[in-house]
């Protein structure tokens, strides 16, 4: 029974490590990177926090493994499963996982497009605005904020012409 709870804490452990390094793939697609140079990228940035996570769980279960302390002997078996399961699924995500991400954009593409002919094309996603756009909304703003200062400093004034006479009181 120990052994299938720490099976449970390696499939959290290990969905983890695929979550960042494809959720870090994505990221840089997004911002222009090509396919295969972005998984190679994430590969290269979440590999330490990986590998690093990986190593402080295997040396937390270190103690659990070799039986010490009281029923040390009904959490070996599990903390054994942790460390070896942590070791593999390092390695493993680092190079599986990665190149699995690859072969699904395939498949994804080849699913997109026979069943885009059958369907219909998707609606191409919306553009960013330009620069120039971007730069007349920030101008915009900007009188629209100074507008606003100016009609809260006559406010201010206002009330304090109020507060006058009742200060003199």
């Amino acid at each position: 029974m120990p052994v299938l709870i720490g099976i449970l804490m390696l499939m959290g452990i290990v969905a983890k490590n695929a979550i960042l390094l494809i959720d870090f793939a994505i990221e840089m697609r997004a911002r222009g990177l090509e396919r295969l140079a972005a998984v190679v990228e994430a590969g290269h940035k979440r590999a330490q926090p990986i590998v690093m996570t990986s190593i402080a769980m295997s040396a937390g279960m270190l103690p659990s493994a070799l039986g010490v302390g009281e029923g040390g002997a009904f959490r070996a078996p599990m903390a054994i499963a942790v460390m070896g399961g942590i070791i593999v699924s390092t390695v493993l995500s680092l190079v599986v996982v990665p190149s699995l991400y690859l072969v699904m954009d395939d498949i994804s593409r080849v699913f997109g497009w026979i069943f885009g002919r059958v369907i219909g094309q998707k609606e191409p996603e919306p553009e960013s605005p330009e620069a120039h756009v971007l730069a007349e909304r920030i101008a915009k703003g900007r009188e629209d904020l100074s507008l606003m200062q100016g009609r809260l400093i006559a406010l201010e004034a206002a009330l304090q012409q109020k507060g006058r006479p009742h200060a003199a009181e």
